[in-house]
């Protein structure tokens, strides 16, 4: 293998820019003591062709770039994470809308709103983390936003607690056939959470993705 593939290999199996620069390092160094051995015994009527060392340079060279940019962009990723959390512990406290089919039931309530282009009948399920569903119901909608509130209980009366459950709705469409609706839910945040690239707004047992925000309220 040559020595810049054997740089490739090794950088690609380097989680962290700091890692593969060293293994760069170490493969150049390594580079160059052959190099000057083969200078060093080259027949002198026949001598190399420097331009294959001048491409490995240059090859070195570019791959030493490639790894400084990912190394960049990775802290830049990181700031812009930190930025989030930061952005969504100033959110603790107030009330926030999210365009997401994760419902969190907080408190033994849950509230959505969604929009329909024609009155109808639009009907209402949810379903638990395990995907079975718990609740379901049909209601009067109007054209426009309607809003919904659930009381956290299944049709049987049981409460259930508090946590993310996933609600879809389906209502009436602009042709009068029925189509699935968008739903807009809200909640109270009570902190921020950081899950590798995910950045989420909990809400008491419950989270949304930040990503998710459409609006913030301050009740």
């Amino acid at each position: 293998m040559s020595t810049i593939s054997t740089v490739a290999s090794q950088t690609s199996n380097t989680s962290s820019g700091g890692g593969a620069l060293a293994s760069l390092d170490s493969n150049f160094q390594d580079f160059l003591g052959m190099l000057m051995t083969q200078l060093q015994n080259q027949d002198p009527t026949s001598p190399m062709d420097t331009n294959q060392f001048t491409s490995e340079l240059v090859q070195f060279s570019s791959v030493e770039q490639q790894i400084n940019t990912n190394s960049n962009l990775e802290q830049l990723i990181s700031l812009t994470q930190s930025g989030q959390v930061i952005q969504g512990s100033s959110l603790v406290g107030k009330t926030v809308q999210a365009s997401t089919s994760s419902l969190p039931l907080q408190d033994g309530k849950a509230s959505l709103s969604y929009t329909t282009t024609s009155a109808g009948t639009a009907k209402i399920s949810i379903s638990d983390s395990a995907g079975d569903k718990v609740y379901s119901t049909s209601v009067d909608a109007s054209s426009g936003i309607n809003s919904w509130t659930w009381n956290g209980k299944t049709a049987a009366g049981k409460q259930l607690s508090d946590g993310t459950y996933t609600v879809s709705i389906t209502g009436p469409g602009s042709n009068g056939a029925s189509t699935t609706l968008t739903p807009t839910v809200s909640g109270k945040v009570t902190g921020v959470s950081k899950n590798g690239s995910i950045i989420s707004l909990d809400m008491g047992k419950a989270s949304i993705n930040f990503s998710d925000v459409t609006s913030v309220s301050s009740s």
